[in-house]
């Protein structure tokens, strides 16, 4: 069954709507102000404590230093780690001394052949095919032919998109932030229909 990730919690409330919804991932945006949905380490901490533990919690970060994600990996904040910015193999490799055991997702931005190839090549354990850091726009998905490694799916998705998406290119995952979001708050009925159609498979 496809994985679906929730992304951008930065509310009590947004937590309680996917506790109540049940994805696989809830995402936290740490550390960047360009985001609506940053927030804090320490908000990040506290909402990651309400989270349903069989909800696994994921850090979004853009170019942290690798000890500040290894220390939300070491307090419990995050499990995973999912990378933005312009990190490369010497990142991950640093990040996997620094926090042994820590799940690593590397997003790439796909708008050509080349994006493909660097996507294959990446050394974390999961890579994310986006459009870029949170547009909430689509991609041209025929480069997603290229892909010979399990990916997960992002960039404007709506739990009307998911169906379809899981069934023409069957990902690993789907990650889903703007589509259900009602005036850049979360929204709990979108969040419950966005489970609901990744799980449909």
């Amino acid at each position: 069954m496809t994985k679906i990730k929730i992304c951008g919690l930065y509310r009590p409330e947004d937590v309680e709507f996917v506790n109540e919804a049940r994805p696989d991932y809830a995402g936290f945006v740490i550390d960047f102000p360009k985001s609506h949905r940053s927030v804090t380490p320490e908000t990040a901490h506290r909402l990651s404590r309400t989270l349903s533990r069989d909800i696994t919690p994921v850090g979004v970060f853009v170019n942290e230093p690798v000890d500040a994600v290894a220390d939300l990996y070491f307090s419990g904040t995050v499990k995973i780690a999912q990378l933005h910015g312009d990190e490369d193999d010497d990142y991950i490799a640093a990040l996997r001394r620094a926090a042994p055991g820590l799940n690593i997702w590397q997003a790439f931005r796909l708008s050509s052949v080349a994006d493909t190839a660097a996507a294959n090549a990446s050394a974390a354990d999961t890579v994310v095919l986006d459009n870029g850091q949170g547009t909430g726009e689509s991609f041209d998905w025929r480069l997603i032919s290229g892909v010979t490694r399990p990916y997960i799916l992002a960039g404007g998705l709506t739990p009307e998109s998911i169906p379809p998406a899981i069934e023409k290119l069957r990902p690993f995952g789907v990650d889903i932030s703007s589509g259900v979001e009602t005036d850049k708050l979360k929204d709990r009925e979108k969040i419950l229909a966005a489970v609901r159609a990744a799980r449909k498979d």
